[in-house]
């Protein structure tokens, strides 16, 4: 088993060096359809996120193309929203006992939504990246994303998905970025965001520290070699068909 989860790890790290899509979006529908406990499966993706996105973190602080104030505005609406999220799961499964349930369904939501996301991203990225809302300062701005930071930090605690598609596709709306700003300020959010979600699904008790690990061997030198071979293959289309499979795996699920 353990091994089979690191090809899993590799494959999915290699798909998101090659294409950019994100690695929860593709994870934990897999892990879900594999037999994982949909709990198990979204706490232990978080873990692993935090970890990955750290080293992205780390080396996008060291190229300065973090924007500070957006990922301050971001976390302050988000990563109370995601504890609230990890809160009310844990509730309901106190009370309902239908925690399962709730977060199948929910992914299955999520899921459509970040394929529709990246096909977004992917085809009509030019129709939208230029608009009157950039022209503004980021201080009259700061209640609009903030509240973005809100909705969005609700459905990463409740899904583990969209702390990089979604929030990448906010920030291209909303923020006249370099495309080095965009990759890094996203990632620098996503890091704090799904720390904090994965710390308190670890509190009680959604996450399995081996499974992380055996995702985490596989994953890194899978990331490394899709990296790699990234420039060398057309992104488009790969990532078109990892959208329709996100898509696919979404309507599963609900």
């Amino acid at each position: 088993m353990s091994l089979a989860i690191m090809l899993m790890g590799l494959l999915v790290g290699f798909l998101v060096g090659l294409t950019g899509v994100g690695g929860a979006a593709l994870l934990t529908p897999i892990l879900i359809l594999l037999g994982i406990n949909p709990t198990i499966a979204v706490g232990t993706d978080l873990v692993y996120n935090s970890v990955t996105k750290l080293f992205g973190s780390v080396q996008h602080w060291r190229q300065k193309t973090i924007n500070l104030r957006i990922v301050k505005y971001l976390a302050i609406g988000s990563i109370p929203s995601a504890s609230l999220a990890v809160g009310l799961l844990h509730l309901f499964d106190s009370f309902f006992h239908n925690q399962e349930d709730v977060i199948k369904h929910a992914l299955g939501y999520v899921l459509i939504l970040v394929a529709i996301t990246t096909l977004i991203k992917t085809f009509m990225k030019d129709i939208y990246e230029f608009n009157s809302i950039q022209k503004k300062s980021l201080l009259e701005k700061r209640a609009l994303t903030i509240t973005i930071g809100v909705v969005l930090g609700f459905i990463v605690g409740l899904t583990s998905i969209g702390s990089g598609s979604l929030f990448a596709l906010v920030m291209i709306f909303l923020y006249k970025l370099t495309p080095a700003e965009l990759v890094g300020t996203d990632i620098a959010h996503a890091f704090l965001l799904v720390t904090v979600a994965g710390i308190l699904h670890a509190g009680i008790g959604n996450v399995d520290y081996v499974l992380a690990l055996n995702l985490l061997i596989g994953s890194i030198p899978g990331v490394i070699m899709g990296s790699t071979l990234s420039s060398k293959l057309p992104a488009k289309p790969l990532r078109a068909i990892l959208a329709i499979i996100i898509l696919f795996s979404g309507i599963k699920l609900i």
